[in-house]
């Protein structure tokens, strides 16, 4: 059995869905969840689902010992980023290489980089007048959005079509693709 520790600052919608669509999974599990925001909706979407998850500080972070203590805990294999809005520092890439996952809400390389999440893009996405916009699930390296593509998927961006619009379009697109996509790269599919 592989197990996954995700990481999610937020309100943890795609952290659930992946925790949902493994929970009958006899190969893979969501073994816990990590968080650098103790006021953040996944802990109580995971509380929910029965699924331990904790706060870090950013010193903890930072020097990686007390995360890294906790991902060994519950036998951690991969680390999932899920909405996580810090850059994952060194130690965590030299204790999980090729090991670390992120999905974006562009297509990258394009929208990508400090600043770069959330509705940032999806505004930016429709000032630009793009066509498409999609996500993007990588690897994750010292630098924002710049590690290995592993994935990408494509929407429609229409005319009219309002930041929020593209936003909703995007999330179907992460709740239908990410987890298929953690589970070939568990499984060695990809």
């Amino acid at each position: 059995m592989k197990k996954i520790a995700i990481f999610a600052s937020g309100s943890g919608t795609n952290a659930e869905n992946i925790a949902k669509c493994f929970s009958d999974c006899k190969h893979i599990e969501v073994a816990v969840v990590l968080s650098n925001n103790p006021g953040a909706g996944v802990h109580e979407r995971m509380k929910r689902l029965e699924i331990p998850s904790f706060t870090f500080s950013k010193d903890e972070f930072m020097t990686g010992d007390a995360v890294l203590k906790k991902l060994s805990e519950y036998d951690v294999d991969w680390i999932v980023l899920a909405g996580f809005m810090n850059r994952i520092p060194p130690v965590f890439m030299d204790g999980y290489p090729d090991r670390i996952v992120n999905i974006h809400p562009a297509l990258l390389p394009k929208y990508g980089g400090k600043g770069m999440y959330g509705m940032h893009v999806h505004e930016a996405v429709v000032a630009n007048g793009e066509r498409e916009s999609g996500i993007t699930i990588h690897y994750v390296n010292e630098r924002y959005d710049e590690g290995r593509i592993i994935f990408q998927a494509k929407c429609a961006v229409e005319p009219e079509d309002t930041p929020e619009d593209v936003a909703a379009k995007v999330h179907r697109l992460e709740y239908e693709h990410y987890p298929k996509v953690i589970e070939r790269l568990l499984t060695g599919k990809v």
